[in-house]
């Protein structure tokens, strides 16, 4: 007699066959796959750019009261655990999947757009936040991004992850993820509160027009 795992795993990959068996999946896949793909490869010429722009470093009153600490050791455990989860999340529904897909690259495109538009110059006090799997995108393990400022991309993908998914439990656990990453980053004044204001607010747009995108 099989045992529960043995039929939740034969169902996910019956889930998996249906979706790519749909004409329009596949093509939203494979679209959304390349589009990714080259979004990323242009981000560390992205930030190069952006890095050298002289912005307006601006009194933020919130950040003024906080004495700021490094705190990028718990940021990087909690964002790449809750990608994680995510992905776990989204091999084993392919709906997840696809609205996670396009709703990450919708929020590429739109913080690209408004880094471009708000030239900001880092908070005052800001403590670098080293993770080593992020500054990949940014260009190397060594290079440390200061300028893509508004919005906070932190916040924003912790927020996205919590729209993605659809377990209630599930959702609890990315909204407290969300909340801590977005006090973590001011802790360590990455970012200016209201970058982290137009993260929580921007952020379910985004994923409500990628989930209209991802549908087929």
């Amino acid at each position: 007699m099989e045992n529960e795992q043995v039929r939740r795993n034969k169902m996910i990959a019956l889930a998996w066959r249906n979706a790519w068996a749909n004409p329009l999946f596949r093509k939203k896949t494979i679209v959304g796959s390349i589009c990714l793909v080259i979004m990323l490869a242009f981000l560390p010429l992205f930030f190069a750019t952006i890095e050298k722009r002289e912005g307006i470093q601006f009194h933020d009153i919130l950040l003024h009261r906080i004495t700021p600490y490094d705190v990028s050791i718990l940021t990087f455990i909690i964002i790449w655990s809750m990608t994680v989860f995510l992905w776990i999340r989204c091999m084993q529904k392919p709906a997840i999947f696809l609205v996670a897909l396009y709703s990450l690259i919708l929020l590429f495109v739109v913080r690209m757009i408004t880094i471009v538009l708000v030239p900001l110059n880092p908070p005052a006090g800001l403590i670098p936040l080293r993770d080593p799997i992020s500054s990949l995108f940014y260009g190397g393990p060594q290079v440390f991004i200061t300028k893509d400022l508004f919005f906070s991309g932190h916040t924003s993908t912790q927020l996205m992850i919590f729209f993605c998914l659809e377990n209630k439990k599930d959702k609890i656990v990315a909204l407290l993820a969300t909340l801590t990453v977005a006090a973590l980053v001011l802790i360590q004044h990455v970012h200016y509160t209201i970058d982290v204001v137009a993260a929580l607010v921007l952020t379910g747009f985004i994923v409500r027009l990628g989930r209209r995108i991802a549908r087929y």
